[in-house]
């Protein structure tokens, strides 16, 4: 998960602050005083820090709180409005349409990402139904162009550009109008880098922006520069009009806070985080649903963006049908090792559901799991039809369980171990056995069906005791604003 650490810290405080028998101002000065080491920790920026306590001591004033009061929710609420303010610098002023034709330029200093970060860019777009194109103009670099040209191929993406061409702003025009006459209509166009802010660079961008007449420039950051992104932000956008920012390298650094503070303090507009060097590692940057997650609320709602995207409409009603039923067969396990796998890195996704702290998923643990399902799929392509569709246990005999072994080339010790987590998934898919179907058969509609009662019993029980127990459920489900979009579950929570 991206700023784990952070997020962990920030969890843990309030955690110690929930399990305290009384909350006077010890216990309440002790939590703050942890979260503000940990945001300091993630070189947030000292003044933003030391506001934050103080409007939070003003928000929670224990004295001044009646008996009724429920002092813990009103702390988290403080605590959860504070970290949404210092991170919140609005919207972008405009947003690409389909169908229209849409020239977005990327800026930004050299080793930040910016080409990975455009074809990320384009990708996530060609998703959602775009029809995106690549403009390489950035001449400076050597290798720029090969780079551009095997990440676009690599992601079906049509791209433009030049070996012998040296004038970046000529590169660009051509490169717009091409594409404009195949009705393309997100255009990207990825442009010089440097090693620092320095003139040359800024009046290159300055031309290129002329001659393209760009709807939006997004500035490409290294979120491993910290605080320091403040004054890079804020030289970009008074040279260029920056409308949004995309943040970079949040992965694997400790410093991503202080950057992404830094930035919603230039009221540079956070579009996107890359979280990773592979395509599908990029996500939107939502301030509340990101703070939800940091302080282990989860996102209900993108984590259901997530499961209608991996889950083919046409499919869903006959999941649901399954599910109702509660036959968990392995043809069944089989799908939604599919769809686990079309979510993207399994990280990610879990860090959208309520109670996930980053212990559940340790550093390195993510792909050992990614592995773990490619190797059970790959067993159960050894399997017959009659196998897969089987609701009947005792027919995995001993000379069916050396067959598969042999066909798929593994010991029989991990096809064994593929059978247990059937065993294991099919219980907590039967606890869904009889749920109520939605007339339209939309996993979006299946949640109005669900209670407390159901998910609790779906939930691992480690991230029901992180939550608070059932009674902890219930109370996030009324913060979320009802058990909406539950059905992220699916049965693969505990996977």
């Amino acid at each position: 998960m991206v700023l784990a650490q952070l997020g962990g810290s920030i969890t843990r405080a309030l955690q110690q602050m929930s399990n305290a028998t009384i909350i006077d101002e010890k216990v309440l000065n002790e939590c703050l005083n942890e979260i503000t080491r940990a945001l300091l920790q993630s070189d947030v920026q000292f003044k933003l820090v030391r506001d934050m306590q103080t409007n939070i001591k003003k928000i929670v004033n224990l004295e001044d709180l009646a008996a009724g009061h429920n002092k813990r929710n009103i702390i988290q609420k403080a605590v959860f409005n504070e970290l949404c303010r210092i991170l919140d610098a609005g919207k972008p002023g405009f947003t690409p349409k389909k169908g229209k034709p849409s020239i977005v330029m990327f800026v930004g200093l050299q080793g930040s990402g910016k080409t990975t970060t455009c074809t990320k860019y384009a990708f996530y777009h060609q998703k959602k139904g775009w029809k995106p194109a690549l403009v390489c103009a950035d001449t400076f670099r050597a290798g720029a162009f090969d780079q551009l040209k095997q990440n676009a191929t690599k992601a079906k993406i049509p791209f433009y550009g030049s070996y012998t061409e040296s004038d970046p702003v000529r590169i660009a025009v051509d490169g717009v109008e091409r594409f404009k006459k195949e009705n393309c209509d997100l255009i990207i166009v990825d442009t010089s880098g440097r090693h620092k802010q320095e003139a040359a660079l800024f009046e290159e961008m300055r031309q290129v922006s002329e001659a393209t007449k760009p709807d939006l420039v997004i500035f490409v950051m290294d979120g491993s520069i910290g605080q320091a992104a403040f004054d890079q932000a804020q030289a970009f956008k008074q040279s260029v009009a920056v409308g949004a920012v995309i943040v970079t390298k949040m992965d694997g650094h400790a410093k991503g806070g202080g950057a992404l503070s830094a930035v919603a303090a230039t009221k540079s507009p956070i579009i996107f985080i890359g979280t990773g060097e592979h395509m599908d590692e990029f996500e939107v940057f939502d301030v509340k649903p990101f703070v939800s997650r940091l302080l282990g609320m989860g996102d209900w709602s993108g984590l259901m963006d997530k499961i209608q995207e991996a889950v083919p409409m046409e499919k869903q009603p006959e999941l649901l049908q399954k599910l109702s039923e509660g036959n968990f067969t392995l043809r069944i396990m089989f799908e939604q090792f599919q769809y686990m796998l079309n979510l993207g890195p399994i990280g990610q996704v879990f860090s959208k559901l309520p109670g996930y702290v980053p212990e559940l998923m340790p550093q390195g643990h993510e792909k050992e799991t990614q592995a773990k399902v490619k190797r059970y799929m790959t067993m159960m392509d050894s399997m017959t039809n009659e196998e897969l569709d089987s609701t009947n246990p005792k027919l995995m005999n001993e000379s069916r369980i050396m067959r598969i072994a042999r066909g798929c080339g593994r010991p029989i010790r991990d096809v064994m171990e593929m059978l247990e987590e059937h065993k294991r998934m099919a219980k907590m898919w039967s606890k869904m056995k009889g749920i109520k179907i939605p007339k339209k058969g939309e996993m979006s509609s299946l949640s109005r069906n669900m209670n407390a009662q159901q998910i609790g019993k779906v939930l691992p029980p480690q991230m029901l005791k992180q939550i608070g127990g059932m009674g902890g459920l219930q109370n996030l489900m009324k913060h979320l604003g009802s058990n909406k979009d539950m059905m992220g579950m699916l049965g693969g929570a505990e996977k």
